[in-house]
């Protein structure tokens, strides 16, 4: 992998651990059409690295991601064709994450939002700090979760919880989402590169071949799920995408921000 390739996602490598990072801290690396079209080819790049054997997932800053970016929001409403690509590169980056055959570990820094949360989610093992939190409130901006959230969410907590946390798009801290299963663990915010550099040693220096078909195995029937289910998803939020519900929301979304700026 080269990292000119990328400009909103920083390539870093220690021994056989490639670590990408979402790199746009100043706006909690929410995804806008940038980063959004290097996420549906990154993890494909990642699964062909010959020098890395072990993929973690994070973001720059304060935040692991933030969701999808308002002004981006604001351009595929004004463009509605548009979103004929966001829909490709979504399924790109669902596809491409589930079909890795290397380990994948999310390193969740901070707030998972919308879109951030579902990467977290599908990645194989999820390393949150306490302070962290995750949710997917696409409900909150008048969209359907249809970008991977209504595949994973139901697949790790049950449809019951999955249901009152996508249709209310409420946060989930980090010590509840472990406790529920959501993720895999949530260390002090001291201790989170500690744990992911151990986990993603331990795996680096184990069986590789039985370690990554494994979790192709494993997967199986999640990309069933996902084929399944994205294109029914995608075409819902597709819908919303050019609602007036959508428009109302991301308008009182835009005026809160410039209020806090002032």
């Amino acid at each position: 992998m080269k990292q000119s390739d990328y400009r909103s996602i920083e390539i870093t490598r220690r021994g056989r651990v490639l670590t990408l990072t979402m790199n746009r801290p100043a706006s909690l690396n929410a995804v806008n059409a940038e980063l959004h079209e290097e996420l549906s080819r990154v993890f494909t790049d990642a699964a062909k690295d010959a020098e890395s054997d072990i993929v973690v997932l994070t973001g720059a800053g304060r935040a692991f991601c933030a969701g999808g970016d308002v002004e981006w929001m604001q351009d595929a409403i004004d463009n509605p064709d548009s979103f004929e690509t966001t829909v490709a590169e979504a399924k790109a980056i669902v596809f491409s994450l589930i079909d890795c055959e290397k380990p994948t570990i999310a390193r969740i820094n901070g707030p998972a939002v919308g879109l951030g949360a579902t990467l977290a989610l599908f990645c194989d093992i999820s390393f949150a700090a306490e302070k962290a939190y995750l949710a997917d409130p696409h409900v909150s901006i008048g969209m359907v979760a249809g970008d991977g959230g209504a595949v994973i969410w139901p697949q790790l907590i049950g449809f019951a919880r999955a249901k009152e946390f996508l249709l209310t798009g409420d946060r989930i801290a980090a010590p509840r989402a472990a406790e529920i299963g959501l993720i895999n663990h949530a260390v002090p915010g001291d201790e989170l590169d500690a744990a992911v550099d151990a986990f993603a040693d331990r795996l680096a220096g184990g069986a590789t071949k039985a370690i990554r078909w494994s979790k192709v195995t494993t997967n199986i029937a999640l990309r069933q799920l996902a084929t399944a289910m994205m294109d029914a998803g995608l075409a819902y939020e597709a819908l919303t995408n050019v609602s007036a519900d959508h428009q109302r929301l991301v308008n009182e979304f835009r005026e809160a921000a410039a209020r806090r700026r002032t």
